[in-house]
């Protein structure tokens, strides 16, 4: 089974994700990720290759995070430790000093006993899966051992999050004054920054999920637990809530009555805004085909097209980047503003939404409203025979299903890339129609691919 996953490496801290790897990953990126012609030029200049590091603030990204830079260092690499930040914010610090590429330590919104590496080229964009496999490959072939003045220095990135802060204040188009806000930090990276950027901005914070202990991240808080939120906003009296996950590159949000406003929703809000002020590229929208329905009707209503990709938000910044797209992301709130960031922004893209709230003087549910969300059943059925998906009787099925829900409804049929199951996605007009389209989908998946 390959080494890297959809994003990055990631298991069991201490399991499968031990010391050894995060150190022999780190020598092997040194490795492949110091051959490019700028990567050259540097050595040439008599300059060592530069990297950032960063990580979330479970427990075990402390020995992670430590045998990264040692790997790193040991290979001639001077690293920069920015300490606990999120994700995207280790992305825009390995732009904002031109470092070669970055490492980033989390499991994002998996709990605390799992870790992950993340890596990030120049520029603080994802590696391409070629690169990918490059790395693994160089894992076990031999390493760059510079001795005496050569190795790497490791010092710490002491304005990191100040640099951070200052980019995201940068990109509102206007301040969040008169603005009560909920955030939920998940006990994870957004711990610090995120209640300090939103107080910045002008709004009145109430905080949640802010006190990481190392082993509570996304512990009942954060974007898989939106309850808790949605009782503090009612409870408060707040007018919105912001739920970001453990390296918090997703938001999702609540309105003031405590409904979920998910990343459809949030990314539809965001398109229409940014085309009234001529900040959307092409009017087009960047999505995965786990989109509800909803939204590209109401991208159609206002005349916005919407590209669809894969699942997973480095498909969408793909597109993205091959068109020159301002916005996309996914219905989970990996929503990527491609004029601010290389990745998905869990903090930008909350102070954004509520930039729009603030400039419209409306509440998130009015906001909200421009998109009708249609009733989504998934059922993941597993033991089944992925690769046989093409099936033609289960085709059938699925042409029968989509006739009979016509424009009011869609099909999606999605093998899983790790393990034997097939996710049966039906959305309809009503809850009944689409968990009866989706309950005999998936019997006949169950009955014509079963292993």
């Amino acid at each position: 089974m390959p080494l890297f996953g959809t994003d990055g490496v990631r298991g069991l801290a201490n399991g499968p994700l031990t010391a050894d790897l995060a150190l022999s990953l780190a020598q092997a990126t040194a490795v492949v990720l110091g051959q490019g012609r700028s990567a050259e030029a540097r050595r040439a200049a008599g300059r060592r290759l530069t990297a950032v590091v960063a990580r979330d603030p479970r427990v075990s990204g402390e020995f992670l995070s430590a045998a990264v830079e040692a790997g790193l260092a040991s290979s001639g690499v001077d690293v920069f430790d920015a300490g606990v930040l999120p994700t995207p914010a280790a992305a825009y610090l390995i732009a904002d000093i031109d470092a070669d590429f970055g490492v980033m330590v989390s499991a994002s919104h998996n709990p605390a006993p799992d870790n992950g590496i993340k890596i990030f080229a120049r520029g603080g964009v994802k590696l391409p899966d070629i690169v990918e496999a490059r790395i693994e490959a160089a894992i076990d072939a031999p390493k760059l051992q510079p001795t005496g003045g050569a190795v790497g220095r490791i010092r710490r990135f002491a304005d990191a999050e100040d640099r951070y802060v200052v980019h995201l204040l940068g990109s509102l188009p206007n301040r969040l004054d008169g603005l009560h806000v909920v955030l939920d930090c998940a006990h994870g990276a957004a711990s610090g920054v995120s209640p300090e950027t939103f107080r910045d901005a002008g709004a009145r914070v109430t905080v949640i999920g802010a006190d990481p202990d190392g082993i509570n991240i996304n512990d009942g808080v954060g974007s898989t637990h939106l309850d808790v939120l949605s009782k503090k906003v009612v409870e408060v009296g707040a007018d919105v809530g912001i739920a970001h996950d453990g390296d918090a590159d997703r938001c999702l949000a609540v309105d003031a009555t405590g409904t979920v406003v998910d990343g459809d929703q949030i990314m539809a809000i965001l398109a229409v805004a940014m085309k009234e002020r001529g900040a959307l590229a092409d009017n087009t929208l960047v999505a995965t085909v786990m989109s509800n329905l909803g939204l590209h009707r109401a991208m159609s209503d206002h005349g916005i097209h919407v590209e669809t990709t894969a699942v997973g938000d480095r498909y969408v910044l793909e597109r993205m980047t091959e068109g020159g797209f301002s916005l996309g992301g996914e219905q989970s709130g990996h929503v990527i503003m491609s004029d601010f960031a290389t990745t998905g922004d869990g903090v930008l893209t909350g102070l954004h939404l509520v930039a729009e709230m603030a400039r419209t003087g409306k509440t998130l549910a009015e906001l909200a409203s421009i998109m009708t969300v249609y009733p989504q059943v998934l059922i993941n059925v597993r033991g089944v025979d992925r690769t046989r998906v093409g099936d033609e009787i289960v085709q059938d099925a699925v042409a029968r299903a989509s006739a009979e829900l016509g424009l009011s409804g869609r099909v999606l049929l999605r093998p899983s890339g790790t393990e034997e199951m097939v996710r049966v996605m039906v959305e309809a007009a009503s809850e009944d129609e689409a968990h009866r389209h989706a309950d005999g989908l998936a019997d006949v998946v169950r009955e014509r691919l079963a292993l």
